[in-house]
């Protein structure tokens, strides 16, 4: 049965013994561990269920621990982190020598962000070694945003999960890699390709590849419920479709609910899409644990971080 606790210290204790603790961060929890250990970090595959093709992303205490990490950093990679740091942005940067290959999936760069957590943060400093922290669930199921939602995963198999409350982002950090020193978005995530832009100007997309990927999080089938889900525009003329059917339905401001929906969960009444965001991945966990026959998602504006939300509901529908 996994502790969940903010005891700090039993966490430092366990990482130095190169065992593994869920951390806190301000988009989803961790399953971290020594980046200099193979152990630790062999286990944090085996735990996840991951292939070795999808690197790790690296979690510092601070910018200026970054060139321990990373031999080299353009321009705009120097802008961006001044930017976000800490925050909910990953940079995909040429890695110094001494970083594993293992972590990196064999490749000459490393992902890398210092978290926008307290409790993390004040973790990372008392460490001597830097953390892989992948979400800690298993490989392509939901990302957890709650302590609760580790434990489902893990409970027997993580000694620790570090208690730092429900992520206030919800989705993962925006990832952003270079290619002759100009930026490429990877994956979407908590920081809006819009606020990206207005820092170092635009920005080529590709974040989708099944082979060999740049960065985690770029896989079609990804963050996905067992529950067959179907992404939509109409979520009425889908519930038509699965008449006779348990249904839940997950939308984004309004509701639709009906007789014929078993469970309904409105992202955000206001219409915020920061607070539909943070809701995604909780809801997600909540629909899913009903033994639906589906569920029906209701597609967001292509704006700001409807965005990010509508590729995770996009990745979760192509699961089916």
């Amino acid at each position: 049965m996994s502790l969940i606790s903010k005891d700090i210290q039993k966490a430092i204790t366990i990482l130095t013994n190169e065992e593994l603790v869920a951390i806190p961060t301000e988009t989803v929890y961790g399953l971290a561990g020594n980046i200099f250990s193979e152990k630790a970090v062999k286990k944090i595959f085996s735990t996840k269920k991951r292939p070795h093709f999808n690197p790790l992303i690296v979690h510092i205490p601070s910018i200026d621990s970054l060139k321990k990490v990373v031999s080299y950093i353009p321009v705009k990679a120097q802008i961006l982190a001044e930017t976000f740091w800490p925050g909910s942005l990953t940079l995909v940067l040429k890695k110094n020598p001494t970083i594993p290959d293992l972590i990196t999936a064999g490749k000459d760069t490393v992902a890398v962000r210092v978290p926008n957590h307290p409790l993390t943060l004040e973790l990372l400093k008392q460490l001597p070694f830097p953390l892989a922290a992948p979400s800690a669930n298993p490989f392509n199921s939901i990302s957890p945003t709650k302590p609760e939602h580790v434990a489902h995963y893990f409970e027997n198999e993580i000694e620790l999960i570090l208690d730092g409350g429900p992520c206030k982002n919800g989705i993962e950090s925006t990832i952003i890699g270079f290619e002759n020193d100009e930026p490429i978005l990877y994956r979407l995530g908590a920081i809006s390709i819009e606020n990206i832009e207005k820092v170092i100007g635009k920005v080529l997309i590709k974040n989708n590849k099944e082979e060999n990927p740049e960065a985690p999080g770029m896989l079609l089938k990804h963050y996905a419920p067992k529950t067959l889900t179907v992404l939509t525009m109409d979520v009425e003329k889908e519930i038509k479709k699965f008449e006779g059917k348990k249904m839940g339905v997950l939308s984004f401001k309004s509701s639709f609910k009906t007789e014929e929906i078993f469970h309904e969960i409105i992202l955000s009444t206001s219409g915020n899409l920061e607070e539909a965001a943070t809701n995604l991945y909780d809801a997600m966990h909540e629909l899913d644990a009903l033994q639906l026959d589906v569920i029906i998602a209701e597609k967001l504006p292509e704006i700001g971080l409807g965005v990010s939300v509508n590729d995770r509901l996009q990745r979760a529908a192509f699961a089916n």
